[in-house]
Parts: structure tokens; sequence; C-alpha cells
């Protein structure tokens, strides 16, 4: 857990996660020891939007663990991956849990967790008839055994390993395909950070004006979640000039914090009167130098989860 906790701080620029479990066949998201009302609206109705994506692209439906995961009505399961990850670092973090025989014997309607505790008998009889038309190896008839210590025993029933826990070999890469279109998505989602103009105009003799236009062109804000700004897990937009010697800077500041850009995820409305029209995914920046015409500047902007900016820019009329 040390690995894999220095793994993850000493990448800043993640910006989603997802773990690999089995079985249920279900996306599961935080949190798992607390209600959904807990986390921040903007994030809560993020989580909705990619798990939507997420039960397009593969079928599995996305829950919350705390509402509809848990392996008792009182118990909350704690110590996920996907806790910490969203709660310490404000990552949008899933864990996946594939394969159901369940829903390939075909069930519907059960709940992931009740359904382990109990269940009607006609589904054990649905499921055995699956298995022996599907993998006769899966369910094996109880037959008498001499043990060399207990005596008579019985053995038999599910080959729980191969075929609950775990996707049968000749069903795997099917299953597991499609997650992949869901992790490119995941990854596809990020904040990007690019420069939407950036301008020379000549205000004197030896003075110009530089202005810069910013734009977070991702999906998510520069920030990705509100629970990261509450957490202090990301450093705002940061902006630098390089000034070569013989430059003067007249106005503006050589480095300058811009907050953070929000992404198309908060401009999303259903309804055109609530649609956000404001221009919260740009910002601008200007700075007045004195420098022969000629001279080239440089600049670097950005933060760890939206990407780094480099650019040149010569003082020309």
């Amino acid at each position: 857990m040390r690995a894999y906790v220095q793994a993850v701080t000493e990448r800043p620029n993640i910006t989603g996660h997802i773990a690999y479990h089995t079985f249920s066949g279900v996306h599961l998201r935080p949190y798992a020891g607390r209600p959904d009302e807990d986390l921040p609206t903007q994030d809560l109705r993020a989580y909705k939007l990619i798990g939507e994506r997420g039960t397009k692209l593969t079928g599995y439906p996305a829950v919350s663990v705390f509402h509809d995961f848990k392996y008792d009505p009182k118990m909350t399961i704690k110590g996920g991956a996907h806790d910490w990850m969203y709660d310490h670092l404000g990552i949008f973090s899933w864990t996946t849990e594939f394969w159901s025989p369940q829903r390939q014997a075909g069930l519907a309607d059960y709940h992931y967790t009740d359904w382990i505790r109990d269940h009607p008998i006609e589904d054990d009889v649905t499921l055995i008839r699956w298995a022996r038309e599907r993998y006769p190896e899966a369910h094996v008839d109880w037959y008498e055994y001499e043990h060399p210590e207990l005596g008579q025993v019985e053995l038999g029933g599910w080959d729980v390993i191969n075929y609950w826990f775990n996707v049968p070999f000749d069903q795997l890469e099917a299953e597991v395909a499609p997650h992949s279109e869901f992790a490119l998505f995941h990854a596809l989602i990020s904040p990007l950070l690019e420069v939407r103009s950036l301008d020379v105009e000549t205000v004197g003799e030896t003075s110009f004006l530089v202005r810069l236009v910013l734009q977070n062109s991702g999906w998510l804000p520069t920030n990705v979640s509100e629970k990261a700004i509450e957490r202090k897990a990301v450093r705002d937009v940061e902006v630098e000039l390089d000034l070569p010697d013989g430059v003067r800077l007249v106005a503006g500041e050589v480095k300058t914090e811009v907050g953070q850009l929000k992404g198309r995820v908060d401009k999303r409305s259903t309804t055109w009167w609530a649609n956000d029209e404001s221009t919260s995914d740009l910002t601008k920046l200007e700075w007045v130098v004195e420098a022969p015409a000629g001279t080239e500047l440089g600049l670097t902007a950005g933060n760890a989860r939206a990407g780094t900016i480099r650019r040149t820019i010569k003082l020309l009329a």
C-alpha cells in the first residue's frame, strides 16, 4: 500500500482512476461510508454523468457503494482506493467489478450484495441450468468422498474461483474489451489547457502590449473536482514570463496565479434558461514591456492536472 500511495502522490498529473476487481458486473463510486448528500453538488453530478457513459460503453450499471453495495445494511465498507483517491486527492475514481454470472444466466432486477445473502431457490435452478448448458464444469453434483481424517464427506457445488470470482477464459476478452473504451473516455475528459490567443501590440517606440488568453478546452475543470479545492490538492493555474536581459516589465506580473478554469461539464444544461454562457473557462492576461523590437519573450502556463504550455513570442509591430 505504501508503494501504491507513493506512486500516486508522485504523479500529480493524475486526473482519473479505475481499479479492476471481481465480481458483480458493476462500476462502484464513492462514497463507501457516506451518503451522496456529502459530495459537493458539482462532483456528484459529474460522477453520475461519467457513470452514465460507463454504463453505455460497458453495459455495467454505475452505483454508489454506500447506497447500493453494502455487504450488510448496517455496515460501511472502509479502506477502498476509490474513497481515498476522491476524498483526499479530488480525483474521480471507480472500482469496476468484472463479471456477473447472474446476469449471464438471465437474472434481472437483483441486488448485487443482497442477493448473496438471500435469493429465491428458482434463481439457483436458473444458474445451474445456465452452467450445464454453457460451462458444465462450473457446478459439480455432490458426491461422497472418504477423507483420510474426517471420514466420509461430500464434495461438490460451484467452482467459485473460475466461474464466479473470475471471468471464464473463453469469455474474458469479450467481457473486458469494452472497459478499455471507458478507460479512454475517462482519460479524454481530463482538463486541457490551451492558448486561445497570444498577441503583441505596439504601444510606443520600444513598448509592447502582450495579451494572452488561456482556455480550458477539457470537459473537467482544471482542478478536476470541487473536492480537490476543498482538500487543497491542486494548485491554481500559473502563468510566468521569462524576461531576457534588457527587457523591463512596465505593467503586469512576472508570475501570476489565475485560479481555476471551468470545464464543459459545468456548462452542460438541459434547459436554455439555466445554461452557463459565461467565459469561466477562459482567462486573459496582459503585460506591458519595454524592449528592443525583435526581442523574444518566453511564456509558461499550466498546472499539474491541466498540462503545461510553453510559448515564445517575438516583439514586433
